[in-house]
This record gives C-alpha cells, structure tokens and sequence, in this order.
C-alpha cells in the first residue's frame, strides 16, 4: 500500500513507519518540516511540508492516490495543563482533524485514499472507577474528553467517502516517551510508589501492540469506529508500580499523594489520579492478537531486563 502518515516524527509515528516499510508499504510523512522528516525517517520516505495543521488541508500531492492515511499528528497531552497549552491541545487535536479531512474530502472520488485511521485517547471515557469501558461506553465530561469529543467529531465527517476507524490509544509503555519515561527516573532512585493512593486503573499498552494494531486496522475492513487500544489485562496503579519495581529490582512503595501530581502537572493530574479500565473489546472481536498482553513481561521487553 501506499500510505500517508501525519505526525510520522513522533515516537508513535516512527515505529510506525518503520513498520510499514517492513512489510513493503510506500510511506508519505506530513510535517511542518519536511527536511527534519527526511532527516529522522531516512531515505525512501517522501516527505511533504504541512506549515499549519490548525488553518490549512494538507497539500493535495501528498494525499492524492494514497490507499490510507495514518493521522497521528497533535499537541503532546501529556504536560502541565495551563490555559495556553490546553488550548493548543485542543487547536492541535480537533482543528489539525478538521483540516486533514477538509484535504480528504477535496479530492476526486478516484484519487482519495479509502481508508483514514485517525488516533484517539482513551481519555474519551473520562474519570471512571473498575467498570470496563468497551467502545460503547460514553464519553466524560471532562477537559480531555471534551477535547477527544471534538477530534473524533471531525475525523469521523469522513466516514461517508471512506472507512474511518478512530483509535484510541492508552498509555503507551516506552523508555522513549510518554508516562513511562517521566516515571522511570523516579523508580530507578528507589523512590517510585503508588500515586493517590494507587487504586486506579491505567489502560497501559506496550508501543509494539500500538503499531500492530494500526497495521491491523489499516489491514482489516471491518475496523471502523472507535477502537481501544489498550492492553487486554488492565491494572491498577498500584500494580503497575509494583510490576515495575519489581522489573527494576527496586523499592517501589513510596506513595505519591495526588496534591503533589497537581503541583507538577496542574489540571493534567486528573487523568493520573482517575483513571480507566479500558479494554479491548472491538480489536478482541475481530482476531486481533497481542504481542504483549502481560504487564510484567511488557516491562521487561522494553527495558530490556
């Protein structure tokens, strides 16, 4: 196939299209900057400069005759929550959306790509305690999943010209980013533990089974609509800092009360201290197969212990 991928930079986005060209797959990369695309996903990607995600469609020659479009490209959510940077969340997440699927829409019915799988957050449940949350449960009424809302919204216009699955994602387990790289300083100290007392679940999934299941949706025509990509055995934050001291060989029982998160992340804290028990259900239905469906072994297999 030939496919198009936004946000084709990011950790998600690299692995990703390593992936793909694996397995053969033509890939396109869309950036801001398209020397710094060619530059980190190296010779045999062609890359196209999209300057303004937020006020302008892609250029049409790097969507025209592509057979999908993988759209990773946001504002990092994890980070302190001020005003401004929610706002760029939410311009990055909903508007860049719009904008891509205005480009979509633009082209000749012969020339579209079939196919959009658009990332989504499992933040879209909200604040939730141990219910399971399959693809049917409702959304939150929170900031993220107000924010998740509106992203899905507007990939979703698409779904009447082409299939638009939209994917969404837990925390993802690297050593290269995400939760999992602001935690591992503190745990490697000894001085890791249980956050807000720890009963929480966290919708962990390990990045190889992130990449596997896009290449899955992009693969399978049944995937359509929202999808979870999370670990198929979720946990609670207690034993997930547990599994990872354990992994490190390391003390892992220092509790880290929720006034603290709120100190370092602002509002973002909510989303550490609540939680979800996000399964898979929809990618469960239709045969997809984890790589990594045990936490410990995860953690072991990405950091190489």
């Amino acid at each position: 196939m030939r496919v198009a991928v936004t946000g084709a930079t990011g950790l998600i986005g690299q692995t990703l299209v390593s992936a793909l060209r694996d397995r053969g797959d033509q890939v396109t990369a869309l950036s801001r900057d398209a020397d710094r695309a060619r530059r980190a996903l190296g010779d045999g990607v062609e890359a196209h400069a999209w300057p303004d995600p937020t006020g302008a469609p892609p250029p049409e020659a790097a969507l025209a005759g592509a057979d999908a479009v993988v759209h990773l490209l946001g504002e990092p959510v994890a980070q302190r929550w001020s005003d401004q940077a929610k706002e760029r969340i939410r311009r990055s997440r909903v508007d860049g959306t719009r904008s891509l699927v205005q480009g979509l829409l633009a082209l000749a019915a012969d020339n579209r790509p079939g196919t959009l799988i658009s990332q989504s957050a499992s933040g879209f449940y909200g604040p939730h305690g141990d219910e399971e949350l399959t693809e049917q449960a409702p959304a939150g009424d929170d900031f993220l999943a107000g924010v998740v809302v509106g992203w899905e919204s507007e990939a979703m216009r698409a779904a009447a010209e082409l299939r638009v699955a939209v994917t969404r994602t837990g925390v993802v387990l690297s050593p290269e980013g995400g939760a999992l790289a602001k935690m591992l300083p503190f745990f490697r100290l000894g001085i890791g533990g249980p956050v807000a007392g720890g009963r929480q679940y966290v919708p962990w999934i390990h990045l190889d089974d992130v990449v596997g299941a896009l290449l899955f949706c992009l693969d399978d025509a049944r995937a359509a609509g929202p999808v979870n990509l999370a670990a198929p055995n979720p946990v609670t934050n207690t034993e997930l800092s547990r599994t990872l001291g354990r992994v490190l060989n390391r003390p892992a029982v220092l509790p880290v009360p929720a006034f603290a998160l709120k100190l370092l992340y602002g509002d973002m804290a909510q989303i550490v201290v609540t939680g979800q028990r996000v399964v898979p259900s929809r990618l469960n239905q239709l045969g997809y197969e984890f790589r990594h469906p045990d936490l410990e072994a995860a953690l072991r297999d990405v950091l190489g212990r």
